[in-house]
């Protein structure tokens, strides 16, 4: 996965109950780091930047993903639209430029 990004543009990971997304990314982002993955980056923006914020319920994986090296790129549009430019509590706030970067560089890009 050295070579992909992972776009995460909701709060939580598929087209489900907000309970199930919730369910669904903090087991990706576990089998992530059980299996030692280490993407390109991956980049938050719309809902998806509520994931790095504090309360968030895969905030802890999310520090565990950046302490081994991954890049998290978090809009700050976006965090300024639902008003949590105070609450990051993970990860590198950037633009949209950082994240296109991100997906330049990479050969994949997957999105959540």
């Amino acid at each position: 996965m050295k070579d992909t990004a992972i776009l995460i543009t909701r709060d939580g990971m598929g087209d489900a109950p907000p309970e199930l997304q919730k369910t669904l990314i903090l087991n990706y982002l576990k089998l992530l780091i059980e299996n030692d993955l280490k993407p390109l980056a991956i980049c938050f923006y719309a809902e998806g930047v509520k994931l790095v914020v504090q309360g968030s319920t895969v905030l802890e994986q999310l520090k565990t993903l950046e302490a081994r090296g991954v890049p998290l790129l978090t809009c700050m549009t976006c965090l300024r639209f639902y008003n949590l430019t105070d609450e990051v509590r993970t990860g590198i706030v950037g633009g949209m430029d950082d994240i296109l970067s991100a997906q330049k560089r990479a050969g994949k890009v997957i999105t959540l």
